[in-house]
């Protein structure tokens, strides 16, 4: 699997979902489909995107926009973006202030409410189970995080610095 099909397979779940709680459930039943040796591929697929995502601004954004950001958090948040689709995807790993033209980020500044989705962490490993009834093979993927910008390396509860890096969030969420 290459990220244009991992993509494809995300949209047609955002369409199929009855909710948007429900993207990373619906698209493990689609993944499940698949030949196990593209299940298993999903995976590396998915944490390759999750390393492209991984950056401090990116990061500061999780933080301003779910009130704090632990570790695990972050992984959850990155998790919600990718069910939100790859326009959103790409337009928050390009200017990660854009999010604050999100819809669901509107609505969680409105209504106090966090964004995040463990389970589409696991998108393959539900897929690869559903599929084969065995755990998806740890020798299928790899996990590799690049180091964070050290020019973001503020605490992000400092609002004055943090308002100047992401205006629209910060105003946003004010």
């Amino acid at each position: 699997m290459d990220k244009q099909t991992f993509w494809k397979l995300i949209e047609s779940a955002r369409a199929e979902a009855s909710s948007p709680d429900e993207v990373a459930q619906r698209a493990a039943e689609l993944l499940a489909a698949h030949p196990e040796p593209e299940i298993a591929a999903a995976q590396q697929v998915l944490w390759d995107l999750l390393s492209e995502s991984y950056s401090a601004p990116l990061w500061a954004a999780a933080y301003v926009i779910n009130g704090g950001c632990s570790d695990d958090g972050f992984d959850y948040f990155r998790g919600w973006l990718l069910t939100q689709g790859q326009a959103a995807y790409e337009a928050a790993l390009a200017d990660p202030d854009s999010l604050s033209a999100h819809p669901a980020v509107r609505e969680a500044a409105a209504e106090g409410l966090e964004l995040w989705d463990e389970d589409a962490l696991s998108i393959a490993w539900t897929a690869y189970e559903s599929a084969t009834g065995r755990e998806l093979p740890a020798d299928s993927f790899t996990i590799g995080y690049p180091p964070l910008d050290p020019s973001w390396d503020f605490d992000f509860d400092d609002t004055e610095e943090t308002a100047a890096r992401l205006p629209k969030l910060s105003a946003l969420f004010d």
